[in-house]
This record gives structure tokens, C-alpha cells and sequence, in this order.
């Protein structure tokens, strides 16, 4: 079969690589009919060494179960399903409690010789916790929002949720990726009042005044953070970071009120921050966030997007077939697109 393999930065192409097999009697394979490309993909893309070897990359899909283990009991060949970034047994006690992607013998794609999600097929280890199968009919109008499910938009909502967004909040979105935009349209889906979105691009910061920013914040830094400062009468309640470089994470800290949350859902692309007096501690503030359990969260968003109460999947700006996925990988490391996604 095709899958994408990243060989170093710069450097991802589709090639053919073995078709995958059933392994465990709970594995299921799943030919893949939708995916794409998320922004985590692109720090490797920026960075990898070739001396680390080729890998598979990709861990956002839709797709059309093939064949199932012997222990598999909810789903069956010829299911259309989603799965979420992070595979799981939904059995541990992690599962049990909604943390996921905590699960002790779970994982994510693309790693431990997993498969990558960016490809013509998956095999899915802990089919039962790990996919979830959604009973409508595949329509390319819908498609594109389901598969926010398996990343973006329960990333956003989990930020939401972790942040305490409630009735009446003031939110502080850093961040105009999708992930920021979706933590936008989930802020405003559970209530929250003022929406501030801290984003350069008007393209992306207008579609996030349509998903439901109040104001949007082009400054950044010292400027950024004073103007937050005078729209929110004194700082954020709830912060949710986006972005997972340092200074984002500064900017944060610095337009959050005393007492409030910074949620921070973006992958961190430094070792560590301050967590002094000048850092949490001064302002009595709590950090939280991580890898978002978006499998606790499909069944409950799901609704919504049948029912056309929301719209995540209009973060796809593209659509490209597997065989270009080189190029939907240039045109958003240069901010060209928003969102790729990737058809099989």
C-alpha cells in the first residue's frame, strides 16, 4: 500500500511500504478514506535528522473498517469510523476515568512501529477503545467536520473543559491554528462570554470571529499582552494556549488574572518554563492541559456536528489526494493553508 514517510526535514513523500495485518485478536484494519495534516506533524518536518531513520507520520483519520480480530465486538467490516490521535484499551483505569491518552498500554500512531494515519490503510491496535463508528451515510460535506473529531476540535474542546469554561467566562485564545480556532468555537459552544483571539492572520482570525471571538488581538508580546490586559479589565479568567512555543506560553502568563488557569494544549517545543515567583506562583494561577484525551469527547460533540449546530470542519482550507501530501505539507509550513486534508 502508499503511506507518507518523513526521511528528514523538508523531506515527506508517499512510497509503498507492506500492507498491514492483524496482529492481536483485538486489532481491526482500517482502509482509510480521509486524513490530514496536523500542525504537531509540522515540528518534525521542520526539524528531523536524517540519522534518526525514516518513519511514518500522520494521526488523524476516517475510514472504512476492512477486517477485525476475533475479540473485536463494536465494530464490524464495512463501518465507517473515526479514530482519535492516541489509540487505547478503554479498559485500564486511565480509560475509565477519561484520560486516554494515559492509557498503560495505549500509545499513538506513527511510533513503536504503529501505523502512521497518512495513508491507504491502518492497523488499529484495541479496536473496541480505540475507534468509535459513526452511523450516518460518508458525505463529503460532513467529512471534513467528523474528522476534526479524531484531533482538532476535541483538542479545543478539552481545553475548554480544562480551563473551567463556563456561562459568562472570559477566554484568551493564543493561538489562530486550528486548534485555537476550535478552542474558539468550543468556548462559545459551552458559554463563555468574551472570546479574545491572539492571532496575526486575518483569514484565520476572521473564521475565528465567526466560530465566536468577541475581539481579536493582532499584537504580540509586551504590546499584545497590554492590550489583552485593557479588553479583559485586568487579565484572562481562562487562558488556553494553542500554540507550544515558549513565547506563547510568556504571553499567557502574562494576560492571565491572578487566580485564573492557563490551559495549555499546545505541544511544547521547549524544555521548560519558569515556574518561580514571576511564573504561576505570583499570580496564584494554575497550568494545566497535556495531550488532550479526544476519545472522551467524540460522542458528545458528535451530535452537534450532525445536527449542524457547529462547523469545525471549515479549518480545512485544502483538500489534496494522498500522492501530494509533499505539497500540503509546504503550503502550511509557509501559512499558505490553514488545514490540509487528505484524500484517499
Amino acid at each position: 500500500m502508499r503511506a507518507t514517510l518523513i526521511y528528514e526535514a523538508g523531506d515527506v513523500h508517499v512510497a509503498d511500504v507492506p500492507d498491514p495485518s492483524l496482529h492481536e485478536p483485538t486489532d481491526a484494519i482500517v482502509s482509510i478514506t480521509a486524513s490530514c495534516i496536523c500542525g504537531s506533524d509540522l515540528h518534525p518536518y521542520r526539524s528531523k535528522d536524517a540519522s534518526s531513520g525514516v518513519a511514518r507520520i500522520g494521526h488523524e483519520f476516517i475510514g472504512i473498517v476492512e477486517a477485525v480480530g476475533r475479540d473485536v465486538t463494536t465494530v464490524s467490516q464495512g463501518d465507517l469510523v473515526v479514530a482519535p490521535f492516541a489509540y487505547s484499551d478503554g479498559t485500564c483505569e486511565f480509560c475509565r476515568s477519561g484520560l486516554y491518552t494515559s492509557c498503560v498500554r495505549g500509545g499513538f500512531w506513527a511510533r513503536g512501529g504503529v501505523d502512521g494515519g497518512q495513508g491507504e490503510a491502518v492497523r488499529v491496535p484495541f479496536a473496541d477503545g480505540t475507534l468509535v463508528k459513526l452511523d450516518v451515510e460518508p458525505d463529503d460535506e460532513l467529512i471534513p467536520s467528523l474528522l476534526t473529531l479524531s484531533d482538532v476540535l476535541g483538542t479545543g474542546h478539552y481545553a475548554a473543559v480544562r480551563g473551567g469554561v463556563r456561562e459568562g467566562s472570559t477566554v484568551t485564545v493564543i493561538g489562530d491554528g486550528a486548534v485555537g480556532l476550535l478552542a474558539v468555537l468550543a468556548a462559545k459552544r459551552i458559554g463563555a462570554e468574551q472570546i479574545v483571539l491572539m492571532g496575526r492572520h486575518q483569514s484565520r482570525t476572521s473564521l475565528g470571529v465567526e466560530f465566536g471571538a468577541t475581539d481579536v488581538v493582532t499584537e504580540r508580546g509586551v504590546e499584545g499582552v497590554q492590550r489583552v490586559l485593557e479588553l479583559t479589565r485586568g487579565g484572562s479568567q481562562i487562558v488556553i494556549e494553542a500554540v507550544g512555543h515558549l513565547p506563547a506560553y510568556e504571553q499567557a502568563y502574562g494576560v492571565v488574572r491572578p487566580g485564573g488557569v492557563i490551559s495549555r494544549v499546545g505541544a511544547p517545543q521547549y524544555d521548560h518554563a519558569s515556574i518561580g515567583f514571576p511564573s504561576l506562583f505570583g499570580k496564584n494561577a494554575t497550568l494545566t492541559g497535556g495531550p488532550a484525551p479526544v476519545r472522551a469527547y467524540i460522542e458528545e460533540l458528535l451530535p452537534d456536528i450532525l445536527e449542524g449546530r457547529i462547523h469545525p470542519g471549515r479549518v480545512f482550507d485544502r483538500t489534496l489526494p494522498l500522492e501530494s501530501v509533499a505539497e500540503g505539507y509546504r503550503s502550511m509550513d509557509a501559512r499558505e493553508s490553514l488545514k490540509v486534508l487528505l484524500t484517499v
